[in-house]
């Protein structure tokens, strides 16, 4: 047996431990509680943060493990773990940048004590993130944060936020950023959820009003948050190869299901449609981790596939919402339909399509950019 298979194993035995009890307390899985829930037996078990390295606390899998062990959690449609941001994004980024005080934070995030929410997009500067304009002014050895974000995932839930400030307010658009890494019990700090189409409430609006922090919470060089910051979005879009093979694995099971059977010429045409466009998906995440273990060298690998994935997304949950019918219109909780109005979220977040296809268009195709 390869270790790559042994180690998939491993996380497979420890899911069918764990999973039965939390399934029979909690019978809605989207419940923040049910989430927590499953978040804590994995971290108990060292499940974490598999990928990262053994010395901060992982498992130090291999990017073929890695992906191995990611179709286990699909396999077994677990619920998704809020550490999921500090663990695939926030994480890594510290891990990359921070200073060793920082790195205690690292401890948090695998324990599932501390949960991480990044503070990019703001009213007005969605993907735009240079165009952001909450400040943070050095009072002393003290950053003043004054401002606000918005579509901040599991806002209102988390512990602390990465969150780019501007402390340069006469710098150029990209220039004069910084992180901080800002705990969210602060006075001044204040959130308010988002309500969605589909009833949830997964993202929030956060305010800061003299939310004073330390010097300290300086995540890497001061003025230097855009380095900082598209350390943290090449994780984060990389990281959407796990998410690809999951759409891939759900596309192939609506192949062999019952209801392509009975679907009428047309709809069996963009049921094959999908399942194409899948398999080109998939060699696009072949792609993805070549490039990520130094076998090629797109440079824009993952935000096509980001792009790719999400539309693709949008198309499968539409498909699912015209063969299943009334029973989807009817039951606004069906699972269908909550699907369908939650399909378009993932062409938005981590970089809108438009953005998408603007990195694409200027450095795979070395368009010129539109003058302005």
């Amino acid at each position: 047996m390869s270790e790559v298979g042994a180690k998939a194993l491993e996380l497979r035995a420890v899911l069918e431990e764990i999973l039965p009890p939390i399934r029979e307390k909690y019978k809605n899985f989207d419940a923040w509680e049910a989430k927590m829930a499953f978040q804590c037996a994995v971290a108990s078990r060292g499940w974490t943060a598999p990928a990262w390295p053994v010395e901060i606390g992982g498992k130090g899998l291999t990017l073929e493990e890695q992906l191995e062990c990611d179709a286990e959690f699909s396999r077994f449609d677990t619920p998704q773990m809020p550490a999921v941001y500090g663990v695939k994004n926030v994480g890594p980024t510290i891990a990359a940048v921070g200073n060793e005080d920082q790195k205690k934070h690292l401890k948090g995030i695998i324990e599932a004590t501390e949960l991480w929410c990044q503070g990019f997009s703001e009213p007005d500067y969605g993907s735009d993130l240079g165009g952001l304009r909450c400040r943070a002014d050095l009072d002393g050895e003290t950053f003043v944060i004054n401002g606000q974000k918005v579509w901040t995932s599991i806002g209102m839930h988390a512990t602390h936020c990465m969150l780019l400030v501007r402390t340069d307010q006469s710098a150029p658009k990209h220039k004069g950023i910084s992180a901080l890494l800002v705990p969210l019990d602060l006075p001044g700090v204040s959130r308010r959820p988002i309500k969605q189409i589909n009833g949830h409430a997964e993202f929030a609006e956060m305010f800061f009003e003299d939310v004073r922090v330390p010097k300290s919470a300086l995540l890497g060089p001061m003025n230097e948050g855009w380095r900082v910051t598209m350390t943290t979005l090449e994780y984060e879009r990389s990281g959407v190869i796990t998410l690809a093979g999951a759409l891939t694995g759900a596309i192939n099971d609506l192949v062999k299901s019952d209801a392509v059977k009975t679907a009428s010429p047309v709809m069996r045409d963009r049921i094959m449609k999908l399942y194409s466009e899948g398999r080109i998906l998939n060699i696009m995440g072949e792609q993805v981790l070549a490039e990520a273990l130094g076998k090629g060298s797109s440079g824009t690998a993952s935000s096509l596939i980001k792009m790719v994935w999400s539309q693709l997304g949008r198309s499968l949950s539409e498909v699912r919402m015209d063969l299943t019918g009334m029973d989807a219109v009817a039951d606004f909780y069906h699972p269908v339909a909550q699907s369908f109005m939650g399909g378009r979220s993932n062409t938005i977040a981590g970089g809108t399509t438009e953005v998408m296809k603007n990195l694409i268009g200027e450095r795979a195709l070395g368009l010129p950019r539109e003058p302005k």
